[in-house]
């Protein structure tokens, strides 16, 4: 790797590593050590249906997870008190999920988190700059959803070779 490339990959995995450490404390400080990151996205996910909530299936669509790991999470977020479930009024096989007021809060208090993220890095740029964060963000983002596949084929022959 020559020099841009080294910089370039240890500022990528620091910040990774920075922002999901506080993540998981302010989840920490804001649910009393209840919430995961997993769990908050599932919240996040929830939230994007509204007051209404959403079904099962959309969840497992958004977030890529199987129906059964959907269920298994919102059922433990459930009992944790964060959400809340009910039969779909028109298709009662349809299980609907919205916050409860306590997840209303715990995402709430996320979504702060990230505007206050996105606010300090963004306040010092001038327009090119935003402009060129961006383009390069889209990049890495796309290389990651490429590459999302791969990996799934990729790690069944590492552990058979090893």
């Amino acid at each position: 790797m020559d020099a841009f490339a080294m910089a370039l990959n240890d500022l990528l995995v620091n910040t990774f590593n920075s922002i999901l450490r506080l993540e998981e404390e302010s989840l920490r400080r804001l649910s009393d050590g209840k919430l995961s990151i997993n769990e908050m996205h599932f919240l996040e996910a929830i939230a994007r249906g509204g007051a209404g909530g959403r079904s099962i299936t959309d969840i497992a669509r958004e977030l890529s997870i199987t129906l059964p790991s959907v269920t298994a999470a919102v059922n433990k977020l459930a009992r944790k008190g964060y959400v809340v479930t009910a039969r779909d009024e028109e298709d009662k096989r349809m299980v609907n999920v919205r916050l409860s007021r306590e997840g209303q809060r715990a995402e709430v208090a996320h979504r702060f988190f990230h505007r206050q993220m996105v606010h300090s890095v963004s306040k010092r740029l001038g327009d090119d700059q935003r402009k060129t964060l961006l383009e390069g963000l889209h990049n890495l983002h796309a290389f990651f959803r490429s590459q999302e596949h791969q990996l799934d084929e990729l790690l069944p022959k590492i552990t058979r070779e090893g």
